[in-house]
């Protein structure tokens, strides 16, 4: 696995782009570029959010966590991975862990609308301090800004017991609909992280 010696700066979360054949995904994910606030709304602290589905329901990760969205490349199986990990893939001449977080979180799959091809995949690109992980999702990541006023804190009795550090920081009420925001960089557990690195 690629290992990571330093981390990106915020600063360059804006640079987040897709790549691939599939131009919906970079209409989609056009206004990660231009994700400031106007003056207007410096005021209010705004989230910038890539949103995409695990089963049924919308999860959502910080733009500044992820480095690129693009089409799946071909992936390769790869002996004594955990299971959720699908194989390694070469992006952009680097090779990336690539991982599925419905098998992660064990959330069951449910069937895609009929506009959406079964054979294209799109793959987050996260870049954490000690190394680069792959989530694929099945459907084009869509972008949102909204003001972190509209993210409760997740509810104690929902957080994960098993995992010392959690990894949802909160959910997200936009409109009618709820989205789980996710921190990337705790969803792996330490052993996890030694376990890819040492492959």
């Amino acid at each position: 696995m690629k290992e990571k010696t330093n981390k990106k700066e915020g600063t360059d979360a804006a640079e987040a782009t897709v790549s691939g054949p599939d131009k919906a995904a970079e209409t989609a994910l056009a206004s990660a570029k231009e994700g400031q606030a106007s003056p207007e709304a410096a005021k209010e602290e705004m989230i910038h959010l890539i949103v995409f589905k695990l089963g049924a329901e919308e999860y959502g990760i910080k733009i500044d966590q992820v480095k690129e969205v693009t089409v799946t490349p071909s992936v390769t199986r790869m002996p004594r991975t955990p299971d959720f990990i699908k194989g390694v893939a070469n992006i952009r001449g680097d090779i990336i862990a690539i991982m599925n977080l419905e098998e992660r979180f064990g959330i069951r799959s449910v069937p895609l609308a009929n506009d959406v091809n079964p054979h294209i995949t799109y793959t987050l690109v996260i870049e954490a301090k000690e190394y680069s992980i792959g989530v694929i999702v099945r459907e084009v990541p869509q972008s949102l800004n909204l003001s972190m006023t509209k993210i409760d804190k997740t509810p104690s009795f929902l957080q994960d017991i098993n995992i010392h550090e959690n990894y949802i920081e909160g959910i997200a009420k936009v409109n009618n609909r709820l989205i789980i925001v996710l921190d990337m960089y705790k969803i792996l557990t330490q052993d996890e992280i030694r376990e890819l690195k040492s492959n």
